[in-house]
């Protein structure tokens, strides 16, 4: 293994990223076809196909899941810091906004009906994403209307994909293979021969403009994102706040006991039909036949539950009961899309919780966090640069900090997907920094609660631009030099970090130790691609079931910390 700083520099990738910013600066609308041949010749590890004539299924699902369902009636994306800012650079005035979502990515989306799309952007990171996920859904809607528009109609009509020779004949015809078609079918299911024959009608000519793009304008964003927060907890300004960036689940429902306490209910979900995958998971569990924990199972069918049709009253109940126990949800309102959860330790019922988070006597827990006047404040992890925003605003506006928490989701070179990473190394892509640091949380904290993975600590973490901005070549760098874990927002936080105890911004280009920080700092991260596999499984959108038990072991490993740290300071 190579000791140096990585040298990940791509001509094509930093051509790439010129082209798009300098066309972005125009005032008209940019054409997406304008950037398809740089996009292609970037050669990216996500869209190897994309100067093949062969359709790339692989890049294209990867699309489809993280862009709304209305895209094949979109002719021009706007980008923009909020809705308003949107509207009064001339966009949608007179019509209805309708909010949309994509299922694997969290981005407040918002359709006028008609043909526009408007996305807020929280940083330049939103823009490195949808940029490229735009060239490459486009590329690839065209490649397969040029075969599909040479077909007869029926050959993918709903009756000849009825059987299993109907879709091998349309597979051979679209020159992709059966397995990609059934993925097809798996995220579009039944509609599949409507998105079929829309692909075929008419080729995509998608346009984007990007409004309000600066800097400012970011920041400005941040603190209207913080602004809300504080209006609903103001003694967010006063306490002793332990900032924790995960998601806005696993925390609430380790804590709330809502699910353990409506395991019938729950169970009695899983009898119905639909579900029966669910049903012979739980009597497997049961029998002993998987070693999987049966309270990430009530977890996961919760919020199958909470999805279902009938299931928006027991979502109500559920935050109602959570706010009871010190719990309280605050929705991102106008701008981008990250909730928080500010939690009361004080409120906290320690009978409630998952058993697995008490390390010591249940009686002895409750009384020394009766005492305790800090907050959690957990925010569904955001997308690349605005993880140095927002933890930025929080550092100025809470009281004492006395931890900072990072667990989300990260490729893995040398692991297997439901593996957890552990790292004291992270080189920031957006900085050129590499970050030394003290993780505070071990292998030992988290292997107890994980069954179906390994835990790898001593890692090294490379935060990259965006996802399609990743080569052949800048994978040979980082497991060279043994970068071997890859995500978006490791690199950020650490320069938000540097800024809150030393006197100056972040620098640029330099190796950067954090030893000595006056508050705790832990990270871990839970695989959810190998990229290496040439991009078999980036389709596949999220974790399911499998991701739970890396999701929750990370939990409580960081749940565990803070309780210890603070049951330590209140001994003082």
């Amino acid at each position: 293994m190579e000791r140096t700083v990585p040298r990940t520099a791509s001509e094509e990738v930093e051509l790439y990223l010129r082209t798009y910013y300098s066309l972005l600066r125009s005032t008209a609308e940019v054409n997406i076809r304008t950037l398809e041949e740089v996009h292609a010749g970037m050669s990216s590890l996500l869209h190897p196909g994309a100067r093949s004539s062969q359709p790339d299924i692989a890049a294209f699902l990867y699309c489809l899941l993280r862009l709304p369902a209305c895209m094949p009636q979109v002719r021009l994306v706007v980008l923009g810091q909020s809705r308003k800012v949107i509207e009064q650079a001339g966009f949608g005035r007179g019509r209805t906004w309708q909010p949309v979502f994509a299922p694997a990515r969290r981005r407040r989306c918002f359709f006028d009906g008609v043909d526009t799309l408007a996305c807020v952007i929280a940083s330049r990171s939103d823009i490195d994403d949808v940029i490229p996920m735009l060239t490459a859904y486009q590329i690839e809607w065209n490649k397969l209307h040029d075969l599909l528009r040479h077909l007869p109609p029926e050959l993918y009509a709903s009756d000849a994909l009825g059987d299993q020779d109907g879709r091998q004949r349309l597979a051979g015809a679209l020159k992709i293979s059966s397995e990609d078609l059934e993925r097809l079918h798996t995220v579009w299911g039944d509609q599949l021969p409507i998105h079929l024959q829309r692909i075929a009608a008419a080729p995509r000519r998608l346009a984007v403009r990007l409004v309000s793009g600066s800097l400012r304008d970011y920041r400005r964003a941040t603190n209207a994102w913080w602004e809300n927060i504080e209006r609903a907890c103001p003694e967010l300004r006063e306490r002793p706040v332990f900032f924790i960036s995960s998601n806005i689940h696993s925390l609430a429902n380790l804590l709330s006991g809502f699910a353990l306490r409506n395991r019938e209910q729950i169970l009695r979900f899983t009898h119905q039909p639909a579900n029966a995958a669910l049903h012979r998971e739980w009597e497997e569990i049961q029998k002993g036949q998987v070693p999987s924990s049966e309270e990430n199972f009530l977890y996961y069918a919760l919020r199958k539950w909470q999805q279902a049709p009938d299931g928006g009253a027991e979502s109500e109940r559920q935050q109602a009961e959570e706010q009871a126990a010190g719990i309280l949800r605050i929705p991102s309102e106008n701008y981008f899309d990250v909730e928080a959860q500010v939690i009361r330790l004080s409120s906290l019922q320690p009978q409630a919780f998952d058993p697995r988070v008490l390390q010591g006597d249940l009686a002895q827990t409750a009384a020394t966090l009766s005492r305790s006047d800090a907050l959690l404040l957990n925010i569904d992890y955001p997308l690349g640069m605005a993880a140095y925003h927002i933890l930025s605003v929080v550092g100025e506006h809470v009281g004492a900090l006395l931890g900072v928490y990072m667990m989300g989701k990260a490729a893995t070179l040398n692991g297997v997907v439901g593996d957890v990473m552990i790292s004291n190394v992270v080189h920031d892509e957006h900085s050129q920094n590499t970050y030394l640091f003290p993780n505070s949380l071990t292998a030992a904290d988290v292997l107890p609660f994980l069954v179906y993975g390994s835990v790898l600590d001593n890692q090294k973490i490379v935060s990259v631009q965006g996802t399609f901005l990743q080569t052949a070549r800048y994978m040979e760098v980082f497991y060279r030099e043994g970068y071997t874990d890859i995500e978006m927002e490791a690199g950020p936080y650490l320069s938000a970090v540097y800024e809150m105890y030393r006197p100056k911004r972040h620098p640029m280009n330099e190796i950067i130790n954090l030893y000595g920080l006056p508050f705790d700092l832990g990270m871990v991260h839970y695989a959810s691609d190998t990229p290496l596999s040439k991009g078999k499984n980036l389709g596949a959108g999220s974790l399911s079931y499998f991701g739970m038990d890396s999701t929750y072991a990370s939990a409580l490993a960081i749940l565990r910390r803070i309780f210890s740290l603070e049951c330590a300071r209140l001994a003082e």
